[in-house]
């Protein structure tokens, strides 16, 4: 099977067998062109081209973007640097009060809880974990734990160790059920797992732009859902948090009717106008194709790995599983599995006590293939 993406998309899968898409996936060639012809034109013209107008403007095609691939509006998506500003800006907005609960699951990315956990130490709020084994978190035990006192669940869509998927609308309808709200950390899925944003229920989804998108590092994306919009106060305000973003009134605060309103800073602007190209280059081929070919890969791995007698701790249930494949072998230490694979010029990562496989759009079945031919010979060169 051929990869869905050419070589002249991503040059840089001429370079080695990239199967890392969960810790940076490789930039789409139209992200980067759009990003170095912004800041040239930046470093030539200062503001004959970027002039009020245009900063004001900056964010539509990203708005548009994201919107279409996430079946919401460009009025539901706000555009910051990083998932981390604009968590921390949703965390503080939604302030869980004392005698709160705030619920997430032991194996979540630190960063994903971090904003919330920060916010409670301020406001008394509980943070409770559910654990996890093995990469992997029971949905159902999240699910009971989620009563009248919870004011949040926080969850990553799809877990960055195993590649364990939520269903996002059973989260949804058991917060709601209890007053609370879902956000969901989307940096996993978005781009690789279809997402149907007001379909989901979820309150907010965000998602960093260097991963499944194909984009850049210092752009990021955030949905909020339409109730949510007039009400929440962002923890992060500046001049771009108003209406009229150039009124420049000290004691003007007007926020938009709009996710917009988590809209506070100047930023790598170039990087915003690069994540729209490949946000809507992921768009035209189709999520949907996209996650097809890339769990094909994912079978061809896994088949490989159970030949080799590795314990693959990733889901392989439909409802759950992505194409993020993480496996141990016995008697074997991960990293030196990475090191190896990596000095082959096999590109995967360690996580936790794991060695993680990420393939995409832009990676092949003899990409599989030559991965799981040089982690053979790892093993006959350890056991003689």
């Amino acid at each position: 099977m051929n990869a869905l993406a050419s070589a002249t998309e991503f040059p840089a899968r001429r370079k080695s067998t990239y199967l890392n898409s969960a810790s940076v996936a490789l930039m789409y060639r139209g992200c980067q062109q759009a990003i170095d012809a912004w800041n040239q034109d930046l470093a030539e013209n200062g503001t004959i081209n970027f002039n009020e107008i245009a900063e004001q403007t900056i964010f539509d095609p990203l708005h548009k973007a994201f919107a279409r691939l996430l079946n919401a509006t460009p009025n539901d998506i706000a555009v910051a640097s990083s998932a981390t500003e604009q968590l921390s800006s949703l965390a503080w907005a939604i302030m869980p009060p004392s005698g709160s609960k705030i619920l997430t699951t032991g194996i979540v990315f630190p960063t994903t809880i971090y904003p919330f956990a920060r916010v409670a130490r301020h406001t008394g709020a509980e943070i409770k974990f559910i654990p996890g084994e093995n990469g992997y978190t029971d949905p159902q035990k999240l699910l009971d734990a989620i009563d009248d006192t919870t004011a949040v669940v926080c969850l990553s869509h799809v877990e960055f160790g195993s590649g364990q998927q939520y269903d996002l609308r059973q989260f949804a309808d058991a917060c709601h059920a209890h007053g609370a709200l879902l956000i969901v950390d989307a940096t996993q899925s978005a781009g690789a797992v279809p997402i149907d944003a007001p379909a989901s229920g979820a309150d907010a989804i965000i998602s960093g732009g260097y991963k499944w998108l194909c984009g850049p590092f210092g752009a990021s994306v955030m949905y909020v859902a339409p109730n949510l919009q007039r009400t929440l106060d962002p923890g992060l305000i500046g001049f771009r948090s108003n209406k009229d973003i150039w009124k420049l009134d000290v004691e003007y605060q007007d926020f938009p009717d709009s996710a917009h309103r988590f809209e506070f800073s100047t930023m790598a602007y170039g990087c915003s106008v690069g994540l729209a190209e490949s946000v809507r280059y992921l768009a035209d081929i189709g999520v949907e194709n996209i996650q097809a070919h890339n769990l094909k890969l994912a079978d061809r791995l896994l088949a490989g790995l159970d030949a080799l007698g590795a314990q693959v701790v990733s889901p392989r249930n439909n409802a759950e599983r992505t194409s993020i494949v993480s496996a141990k072998l016995p008697n074997i230490v991960s990293a030196d599995v990475v090191d190896h694979l990596n000095k082959a010029n096999i590109i995967i990562s360690p996580r936790r006590d794991l060695f993680r496989f990420s393939p995409h759009l832009y990676n092949s079945t003899d990409d599989i293939d030559h991965a799981l031919a040089e982690l053979k010979q790892f093993l006959h060169t350890v056991k003689h």
